[in-house]
C-alpha cells in the first residue's frame, strides 16, 4: 500500500494556518513550520490577554471612580462601602461611566451618599 502524505487535507490545514500569519514578517508568513509556531503563539496570548483585559478594565472602572469621588471629598473604599450599606446597586462599571460621562449626576449620587435621607 502506498505512503499517504496527505495531499489536499494537508495543503488546505497549511492554508488555513498561513492565512492566520498573513501580516507577519519574512519566513513567518510564508514557511508553513515557522509560521505554525507563531499562529500557535498568536493563539495563546489572544486567550491569554482576553483574560487580561477584564483585570484592565476593572482597574481602570476603581482608577476612574477614585479620583472622581476623591474630588467630591471621599476616598474610594468609603464610597463603596457606604454605597453598599445605602442599598444602590450599580456595579463598577456604570459607576465609572457615570463619573466620566456625567460628573454632575455623579456628584449628586456622592452627595446623596453622604447625607442619606431617611
Amino acid at each position: 500500500m502506498p505512503r499517504a502524505k496527505g495531499g489536499y487535507k494537508t495543503r488546505r490545514y497549511h492554508k488555513k494556518v498561513l492565512k492566520r500569519t498573513k501580516g507577519q514578517y519574512g519566513a513567518r508568513s510564508r514557511v508553513y513550520k515557522v509560521a505554525a509556531q507563531v499562529s500557535e503563539k498568536g493563539l495563546l496570548s489572544a486567550y491569554k490577554d482576553r483574560r487580561l483585559k477584564k483585570r484592565e478594565f476593572r482597574a481602570l472602572w476603581i482608577t476612574r471612580i477614585s479620583a472622581a469621588v476623591r474630588a467630591l471629598g471621599l476616598t474610594y473604599n468609603v464610597f463603596m462601602n457606604k454605597l453598599k450599606k445605602s442599598n444602590i446597586k450599580l456595579n463598577r462599571k456604570a459607576l465609572a461611566n457615570l463619573a466620566y460621562s456625567d460628573p454632575p449626576a455623579f456628584a449628586k449620587l456622592v452627595e446623596e451618599i453622604k447625607n442619606p435621607t431617611l
